[in-house]
């Protein structure tokens, strides 16, 4: 068969997008990887310090706080971090590009944040650098910057995808949230990405995050998934509306230190009361998985509290210059929304729920509400519980959860705009 010369440009274009997608989803992993690496191990020694001594919580947001202040305005020159809602105007508006500073604003801001005791996670730190980092990979050559969409896209995959070891929840991330393109090259992008990094986590990165034990599920529970989806949609209403008001509220105070100050206090007496609401909060979800005997009636007002009090902490760390969002907050009160749901209504209807079942899929319907993102959280929690078994009541919950807060409340952070004068506040 012979090619015509624009035939031949054209496949040596596109093995060229390709090779640049692979590229973006190795440096995407990579960084995905260190981070996750580094988080844990650094906020588990520090929630270690603080089982010696819990007076030192006054002093970790503080300090995590301050760093962040210090490095935005001395080394990034105070120049904002927008996070998913940036990416979003680079994907979808044309001129518009992340910066190369992107990278290692967020990872560092998103590693402090987080081990100092800051109750949100590296999610969105790590979809905004991979995302500057298709960026970057798109102006490397000229030709390639008509494919930056498809680079940015390929790397925010590969690091949702090198986070969770979910091949297929970071490719459906980025067509669910970023962009609904459908041309064979941009899905084989975002492919080649996910690939890539996917076995260089596989093989040199790969832990578990939690270990559920999950092995079966009654078909009479579907009932109960069904309320767990609607509770899961008013909570992560909840989450949304209160991150957005507490960016709008440390938005309008001028004063930097006292944003500094004031919020670190809050997020240290909280943690202080309520240890399991430090960091991303993942240690809480294992030792709800872990509890025996299970928790009745007349002892979970502790469980109920952190579904009012993570929304609380979680917006004060992002509104005193935290660097993350809601992704791992939403798991987190996921997991303690299934919780209480199972035990209430095994207490009251003796229905024989499996806790863990309820953890799992809660997990999934909060984070489905919270990101409208139904497809992607329902391959995330599979990842997860590192099997399909629950895979029908997840996908009830998950698209329940995100009809609910769809109905109350048509946006996300991701896509809420508020405008502030002649200055608008992204989410």
């Amino acid at each position: 068969m012979n090619f015509t010369p624009y035939q031949k440009i054209k496949s040596k274009r596109t093995l060229a997008v390709l090779a640049a997608a692979a590229v973006t989803g190795v440096l995407s992993a990579l960084l995905a990887d260190t981070l996750k690496v580094m988080t844990e191990h650094y906020e588990e020694h520090f929630l270690e310090q603080m089982r010696h001594n819990n007076y030192l919580i006054f002093l970790l947001p503080l300090l995590g706080l301050s760093l962040i202040h210090i490095l935005r305005r001395f080394l990034f020159r105070n120049k904002a971090n927008k996070g998913i809602k940036e990416v979003l105007d680079t994907v979808n508006k044309k001129g518009n590009s992340l910066p190369a500073y992107k990278i290692p604003s967020h990872y560092f801001n998103g590693f402090l944040t987080v081990i100092f005791g800051g109750s949100t996670g590296i999610e969105v730190s790590t979809v905004v650098s991979t995302a500057a980092i298709g960026a970057l990979s798109s102006r490397k050559a000229g030709f390639l910057r008509r494919y930056k969409t498809d680079l940015v896209c390929a790397g925010l995959a590969a690091g949702v995808t090198a986070l969770f070891n979910a091949p297929v929840a970071g490719f459906l991330f980025a067509f669910e949230v970023f962009t609904k393109r459908k041309s064979k090259l941009h899905s084989a992008s975002v492919i080649t990405a996910v690939l890539t990094s996917s076995l260089l986590t596989h093989f040199f990165f790969y832990k578990q995050i939690f270990h559920f034990n999950i092995t079966e599920w009654h078909l009479n529970a579907l009932p109960s998934m069904v309320i767990l989806g609607i509770a899961a949609g008013f909570n992560a209403v909840y989450l949304t509306k209160s991150v957005l008001f507490f960016k709008n509220l440390f938005h309008s105070l001028s004063n930097d230190y006292l944003k500094v100050i004031g919020g670190a206090l809050f997020i240290s007496t909280l943690i202080f009361i309520f240890p399991d609401l430090y960091g991303d909060g993942y240690e809480g979800i294992k030792s709800l998985n872990d509890l025996k005997p299970l928790p009745v009636m007349n002892v979970m007002f502790p469980l109920f509290l952190m579904l009012i009090l993570k929304p609380l902490i979680t917006s004060v760390t992002l509104g005193a210059g935290g660097d993350g969002g809601v992704f791992a907050p939403s798991l987190f009160i996921g997991a303690f929304l299934g919780l209480i749901v199972c035990v209430t209504l095994n207490h009251f209807f003796k229905l024989d729920l499996i806790p863990a079942n309820f953890i799992l899929i809660g997990m999934g319907a909060v984070l489905s509400a919270s990101i409208h993102a139904p497809l992607t959280s329902i391959f995330l929690v599979c990842a997860i519980a590192d099997n399909y078994v629950l895979f029908i009541p997840i996908v009830i919950a998950c698209l329940v959860s995100k009809a609910v807060a769809s109905f109350l409340f048509p946006y996300s952070v991701y896509t809420y705009k508020a405008e502030y004068g002649n200055t608008s506040l992204k989410l």
